[in-house]
Protein backbone atom coordinates (compact mmCIF):
# COMPACT_ATOMS: atom_id res chain seq x y z
CA UNK A 1 0.00 0.00 0.00
CA UNK A 2 1.25 3.58 -0.55
CA UNK A 3 1.66 5.89 2.19
CA UNK A 4 -0.98 7.79 0.70
CA UNK A 5 -3.16 5.53 0.59
CA UNK A 6 -4.11 5.26 4.46
CA UNK A 7 -5.46 9.00 4.46
CA UNK A 8 -7.42 8.59 1.48
CA UNK A 9 -9.23 5.60 2.54
CA UNK A 10 -10.07 7.40 5.96
CA UNK A 11 -11.06 10.20 3.95
CA UNK A 12 -13.81 7.56 2.43
CA UNK A 13 -14.45 6.01 5.46
CA UNK A 14 -15.22 9.88 6.92
CA UNK A 15 -17.90 10.92 4.76
CA UNK A 16 -19.04 7.75 3.95
CA UNK A 17 -20.04 7.16 7.75
CA UNK A 18 -21.64 10.40 7.79
CA UNK A 19 -23.56 9.75 5.19
CA UNK A 20 -25.04 6.80 6.85
CA UNK A 21 -25.35 8.39 9.95
CA UNK A 22 -27.28 11.43 8.80
CA UNK A 23 -29.74 9.11 6.69
CA UNK A 24 -29.98 6.62 9.44
CA UNK A 25 -33.70 5.40 9.81
CA UNK A 26 -34.50 8.17 6.97
CA UNK A 27 -37.12 7.40 3.85
CA UNK A 28 -36.65 9.12 0.46
CA UNK A 29 -39.41 11.28 1.25
CA UNK A 30 -37.79 12.80 4.02
CA UNK A 31 -34.09 12.84 2.16
CA UNK A 32 -36.16 14.50 -1.20
CA UNK A 33 -37.67 17.06 1.02
CA UNK A 34 -34.41 18.20 3.15
CA UNK A 35 -32.46 19.98 0.53
CA UNK A 36 -30.05 21.19 2.81
CA UNK A 37 -28.94 17.44 4.06
CA UNK A 38 -29.41 16.51 0.11
CA UNK A 39 -26.92 18.89 -0.54
CA UNK A 40 -24.63 17.64 2.70
CA UNK A 41 -24.75 14.17 1.13
CA UNK A 42 -24.24 14.96 -2.28
CA UNK A 43 -20.96 17.30 -1.20
CA UNK A 44 -19.73 13.96 1.10
CA UNK A 45 -20.42 11.70 -2.22
CA UNK A 46 -18.12 14.12 -4.19
CA UNK A 47 -14.99 13.82 -1.70
CA UNK A 48 -15.65 9.69 -1.40
CA UNK A 49 -15.45 9.91 -5.19
CA UNK A 50 -12.43 12.39 -5.31
CA UNK A 51 -10.70 10.56 -2.68
CA UNK A 52 -11.05 7.76 -4.60
CA UNK A 53 -9.86 8.78 -7.83
CA UNK A 54 -6.59 10.18 -5.88
CA UNK A 55 -6.56 6.83 -4.71
CA UNK A 56 -6.71 4.66 -8.42
CA UNK A 57 -4.05 7.26 -9.39
CA UNK A 58 -1.89 6.82 -6.51
CA UNK A 59 -2.00 3.49 -5.87
CA UNK A 60 -4.55 1.17 -8.08
CA UNK A 61 -3.97 -1.67 -6.50
CA UNK A 62 -6.09 -0.44 -3.45
CA UNK A 63 -8.03 1.16 -5.54
CA UNK A 64 -9.14 -1.86 -7.49
CA UNK A 65 -10.14 -3.64 -3.85
CA UNK A 66 -13.06 -1.57 -3.32
CA UNK A 67 -15.99 -3.18 -4.88
CA UNK A 68 -17.05 -1.00 -8.12
CA UNK A 69 -14.60 1.90 -7.66
CA UNK A 70 -14.61 3.19 -10.91
CA UNK A 71 -18.68 3.87 -10.57
CA UNK A 72 -17.83 6.08 -7.55
CA UNK A 73 -15.45 7.75 -9.32
CA UNK A 74 -18.11 8.61 -12.56
CA UNK A 75 -20.92 8.76 -9.72
CA UNK A 76 -18.97 11.91 -8.04
CA UNK A 77 -18.54 13.74 -11.99
CA UNK A 78 -22.16 12.77 -12.44
CA UNK A 79 -22.71 15.04 -9.27
CA UNK A 80 -20.52 17.60 -10.06
CA UNK A 81 -21.35 18.14 -13.28
CA UNK A 82 -24.62 16.93 -13.99
CA UNK A 83 -25.84 19.27 -10.27
CA UNK A 84 -28.70 20.42 -12.46
CA UNK A 85 -29.76 16.92 -13.30
CA UNK A 86 -29.37 14.95 -10.32
CA UNK A 87 -32.55 13.19 -8.79
CA UNK A 88 -32.32 12.59 -5.22
CA UNK A 89 -33.89 8.86 -5.92
CA UNK A 90 -30.58 8.12 -7.47
CA UNK A 91 -28.38 9.44 -4.45
CA UNK A 92 -30.90 7.80 -2.12
CA UNK A 93 -30.28 4.25 -4.55
CA UNK A 94 -26.47 4.84 -3.90
CA UNK A 95 -27.37 5.30 0.12
CA UNK A 96 -29.18 2.21 0.25
CA UNK A 97 -27.34 -0.14 -1.97
CA UNK A 98 -23.60 1.12 -2.22
CA UNK A 99 -22.88 2.54 1.23
CA UNK A 100 -22.90 -0.64 2.81
CA UNK A 101 -20.36 -2.67 0.59
CA UNK A 102 -17.87 0.66 0.49
CA UNK A 103 -17.80 1.01 4.12
CA UNK A 104 -17.16 -2.64 4.16
CA UNK A 105 -14.32 -2.83 1.55
CA UNK A 106 -12.85 0.27 3.15
CA UNK A 107 -12.79 -0.84 6.90
CA UNK A 108 -11.30 -4.29 5.40
CA UNK A 109 -8.78 -1.91 3.64
CA UNK A 110 -8.26 0.22 6.92
CA UNK A 111 -8.07 -2.96 9.83
CA UNK A 112 -5.22 -4.71 7.00
CA UNK A 113 -2.86 -2.12 7.89
CA UNK A 114 -3.07 -2.06 11.38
Amino acid sequence: MQPRAPKLLEDIRSAAEFVRVETQGLTLQEFQHNRVLRQAVERNFEIIGAAMRRLEKDDPATAARITDYRRIIAFRNVLIHGYDIIDPAIVWGAIEDDLAPLLADVHALLNSMV
